[in-house]
């Protein structure tokens, strides 16, 4: 293959998909992108065996996605680049199929499949990974195999078995190839032969079938592609299948008005024009048979086309159904049929005219790749963030009620829950039956504290779905913040009994068993959720806030540092584990979660109240008065806050006051040993830096032991005290034990160990301070 040919098409594909480089998640990406839950080496062995692990049971695609998590974790920015990488390898790998059966043309019609604006929809949504990864296995599994049908060698069949199997544990779509191999060779021979063509692809159908049946399964029993909108009579999916055909077919040839979500036809057995579509395609497929002698190529690039397409047809349930019976990327593989028909018959065409391989054939060529670059461009836009993608999705649709629906949730995770309740209303008119539009609406409004109107939306739900256990689970959530905890455990109970392994039901009744003072119930309850589902952030928290209330602070806050593994950026859950740690008294742990809140929300006054507290803990009175005041910008009326202002500000004013009057006094008493004694005291331990000095403290608590003789223990404990705010803290740790000495001699018990607690302090190299009383931090939030 020309390399320079390969340089341009990946410089090409890098650059047109520049804008998805650094698209976000969305829609269904955090399904695909590896869960906490499978992050582990147990994790990859559940993608493998266990069933529901993951959303679909494309076990060599998840173990993809484990292995790029290991590499770039949540960065949207590495999923996107394989994706890319992997598309403009199989536009390589196209060309090289292509040349290999000798179909002129095959490196414009690899540029077209690579710059297509069709294809956009694969290869900048990261969930389609499966796409251009099993494209990769199926055009590889062809090379093979092609390979194999020209020298019969064992190990060519080998690796294009091989690679079929890995593509169909990708996406299990690609059970179409042993049919696109038959029309292949249908094409090249004109017959096939039952011995030399079709049975060496037996193992090949009988593994497609086999995938295709588990994927049919899967889609019913775990995906739930069930009910009044999958319920489709033969003549029904007859007509969806000849209408989609025609649908992608146009979508190919004029790429414009692409969309995420399409309309949702009404299919009608009764309305004639709608068998127009299979009629349509009948008749073609009658006339391309009927020139077959004179062109075989038009009849196969059809039936690749439409043999391609036949898994999503409509003739096996599909999650889509739900909202829409086509999407763009149905035939990221099989409009190769009819990109080969074209490249190739312009390639006919230009060398007739003698412009193939000649500048003015070039320019022929590269106009028409020049505007797919351009659309492909364009289109990639759309898929940057969910919010962009609904709002381009509901320009072109407007009456897409999943679109509306999910971009109100978007708005309500930014706190424009004004906005995002118009969406759900939205949703709810174009779709009554929607329940998910419903709950979504009585949440917001929960939200916001109108209890009374989303318990209407979610008995609206219920009417619609009695046996919804989520709507059941949040009507418990609205009819508990009106105070009707009993009710709000009655709805709960029906959740469960819906649907035992509900989990966020269990910690929701636990936290109304709390509320009723039932600790010992409401833990049962969070730990019956954690086994359900062990990252649960909120039921760690809540297990965590019922443990510390039953005094178990060690396990209290193993739960708050796993709440946070999972969940880093809630402030609630660094608060309360800084509560937890303050009545541990592990106050610098304390002080740094309380840190941590306040970056993540800096107008928490509750948090800046306990980090002050803390603050003159550590005797740094000066900051801790900026959050006691910053407490009371945020909240006026917040007593706490005031009151530790009040008491830190008074406390300095007084002991300021009171040391001025001190050394004004000693000018006229100098040698009055008491009055010495606590004016060094205050020099040597006040919480507030611009009081203290140690070496003025020294001096004069050598004086008082001087003038007492040394025969004071409180005398000598202050001179020790000093020696340390100076830095002298062997000297300090010498002297506080001469001090602990006396103090033992004269009976002097509480002295002795008021001095003793200070030995260790002197001995790390830190001074005493003596702490001003503040009222203590705020309870942890529920």
């Amino acid at each position: 293959m020309d390399w320079l040919f390969i340089i341009a098409l990946l410089a090409a594909v890098i650059l047109v998909y520049q804008p998805a480089w650094h698209g976000r998640f969305i829609w269904d990406d955090d399904m695909h992108v590896t869960r906490p839950e499978l992050r582990s080496w147990h994790g990859l062995y559940r993608i493998w065996f266990d069933v529901g692990a993951t959303l679909q049971y494309y076990p060599l695609l998840h173990s993809a996605f484990w292995v790029e998590h290991k590499l770039w974790g949540d960065a949207a920015f590495g999923y996107h680049l394989v994706n890319i990488f992997l598309h403009a390898t199989a536009a390589l790998m196209v060309a090289a199929v292509l040349r290999r059966l000798k179909i002129p043309g095959a490196y414009l019609a690899a540029a077209i499949f690579a710059l297509h604006p069709i294809q956009t929809e694969s290869v900048a949504w990261i969930t389609e990974q499966k796409n251009t990864l099993s494209a990769v296995f199926y055009l590889g599994s062809l090379l093979a195999y092609l390979r194999f049908d020209q020298t019969r060698k064992t190990s060519s069949y080998c690796w294009a078995l091989g690679l079929f199997v890995l593509g169909m544990m990708s996406k299990t779509v690609i059970a179409t190839l042993p049919g696109a191999v038959l029309v292949i060779f249908w094409w090249q021979r004109g017959r096939l032969s039952w011995r030399s063509d079709v049975l060496p692809l037996a193992p090949f159908f009988l593994l497609g079938a086999g995938g295709g049946m588990i994927t049919a399964w899967w889609e019913l029993q775990i995906n739930k592609c069930a009910g009044p909108d999958f319920t489709l009579t033969f003549a029904e999916r007859f007509l969806i299948a000849g209408r989609t055909v025609w649908f992608l077919l146009w979508k190919l040839f004029w790429p414009t008005q692409l969309t995420f979500i399409y309309p949702r036809w009404q299919i009608d057995t009764g309305i004639w024009w709608q068998y127009l579509f299979p009629l349509g395609a009948a008749v073609l497929l009658a006339a391309l048979w009927s020139m077959r002698r004179r062109a075989r190529a038009p009849l196969a690039a059809v039936l690749f086309f439409g043999g391609t397409l036949f898994p999503v047809l409509g003739f096996f349930n599909l999650y889509t159904f739900l909202y829409s019976f086509v999407a763009n990327h149905y035939q990221y593989l099989a409009g190769l049929g009819i990109i080969t028909l074209v490249a190739s018959g312009a390639a006919l065409l230009l060398d007739r005219w003698g412009l193939w391989g000649r500048p003015g054939g070039y320019v022929l060529c590269l106009v028409p790749l020049a505007i797919l670059a351009g659309l492909t461009w364009q289109q990639s836009r759309m898929y940057s963030n969910l919010e962009t993608l609904y709002r381009t999705t509901i320009a072109e649709n407007p009456g897409c009620w999943m679109a509306h629906d999910n971009l109100g949730v978007v708005l309500a995770g930014r706190s424009q829950a004004d906005e995002a309740m118009v969406h759900y209303r939205k949703s709810m008119e174009l779709k009554p039956d929607y329940i998910a539009a419903y709950n979504n609406l009585g949440m917001a409004l929960t939200d916001r504290g109108q209890f009374d109107e989303a318990i209407v939306y979610y008995r609206k739900a219920l009417e619609i779905k009695p046996g919804d256990s989520e709507s059941h689970n949040n009507l418990g959530l609205a009819l508990a913040g009106r105070g009707r905890i009993d009710d709000a455990m009655a709805e709960y109970g029906k959740a469960l009994d819906i649907n035992p392994n509900y989990g966020e039901a269990h910690n929701n009744l636990g936290l109304a068993l709390r509320s009723r003072g039932q600790l010992d119930d409401a833990m049962a309850e969070y730990r019956k959720a954690l086994e359900i589902n062990p990252d649960n952030a909120a039921a760690h928290n809540n297990l965590a806030a019922a443990l510390a209330a039953s005094g178990q602070l060690d396990d209290a806050i193993v739960h708050y540092r796993k709440a946070l593994q999972l969940s880093p950026q809630s402030v609630e859950f660094h608060y309360n584990l800084a509560h937890a740690l303050a009545n541990r008294g592990e106050f610098d742990e304390m002080m740094a979660e309380y840190g941590k809140a306040l970056e993540i929300k800096p107008d928490y006054a509750e948090a800046h109240n306990n980090l002050g507290v803390a603050l003159v803990g550590r005797g740094r009175l000066e900051e801790a008065i900026v959050h006691f005041q910053t407490a009371l910008k945020i909240k006026p009326d917040y007593a706490e806050a005031r009151n530790n202002l009040g008491v830190v500000q008074s406390q300095r004013e007084e002991i300021s006051k009171g040391l001025a009057a001190r050394r004004e006094s000693l000018r006229s008493r100098p040698n009055d040993v008491a009055l010495l004694n606590d004016t060094a005291w205050i020099l040597a331990t006040n919480p507030n830096a611009s009081i203290r000095n140690g070496t003025e403290a020294v001096e004069l608590a050598q004086r008082a032991v001087q003038l007492s003789d040394g025969r004071e223990a409180a005398i000598v404990g202050t001179l020790a005290a000093a020696y340390a705010e100076a830095g002298r803290f062997s000297e300090a740790v010498q002297t506080a034990r001469q001090a602990l000495e006396l103090a033992g001699r004269q009976n002097n018990q509480s002295l002795a160990e008021s001095i003793k607690a200070k030995i260790p302090l002197y001995e790390r190299g830190n001074p005493f301070r003596e702490i001003p009383q503040p009222s203590h931090p705020d309870s942890a939030q529920p």
